[in-house]
């Protein structure tokens, strides 16, 4: 996947994201923003990197996302290895 194929896919998700009124303070809480901060922010591939670390937390987040956007559930995890950091080991 190349990197703007990934930035893509990250913004779709922080759309997704946007979208979910239990999910959504969650993942401004987890990153510090605020909602008025996330769309300078979404220029940014680290932003859009944690991005999808916060999405791939969780499987069900992942389903939830993958489905409304018609995408396999693969993808996320391609996007965030094509996107700064993305080549650092996972321990988990």
């Amino acid at each position: 996947m190349t990197g703007e194929m990934a930035e893509t896919v990250a913004l779709q998700a922080l759309g997704w994201l946007a979208g979910q009124e239990e999910l959504f303070p969650l993942f401004l809480g987890a990153t510090g923003a605020s909602a008025s901060q996330v769309a300078a922010a979404a220029a940014e591939p680290g932003f859009l990197a944690a991005v999808l670390d916060f999405l791939l937390q969780d499987d069900a987040w992942v389903i939830g996302f993958c489905d409304a956007a018609g995408l396999a559930y693969t993808v996320p995890m391609q996007a965030r290895a094509a996107l700064p950091g993305g080549a650092l080991p996972h321990w988990t």
